[in-house]
């Protein structure tokens, strides 16, 4: 591993997977939202918001048709 920078509170290392490792100051990992935290204030990743599932359009036509046949037995 390569150390990419280091600061008095931690060490961030590039593992040879291209992903990063971060270690505090007294040599354990930091991981999770810690580590995520660290490494975009360094500007090493980005981080995408997840996108919200998509709607059934199967799920919208039918209450359409639904309203198309009660308008029907009306006439």
């Amino acid at each position: 591993m390569e150390v990419v920078k280091q600061t008095d509170d931690y060490k961030i290392m590039k593992k040879r997977s291209g992903r990063f490792g971060v270690k505090n100051k007294s040599g354990k990992w930091i991981n999770a939202d810690e580590k995520v935290k660290i490494l975009l204030n360094e500007g090493l990743i980005k981080v995408t918001e997840a996108k919200a599932p998509a709607e059934e359009p199967a799920a919208e036509e039918a209450p359409a048709e639904a309203e198309e046949n009660t308008e029907e037995k009306a006439e």
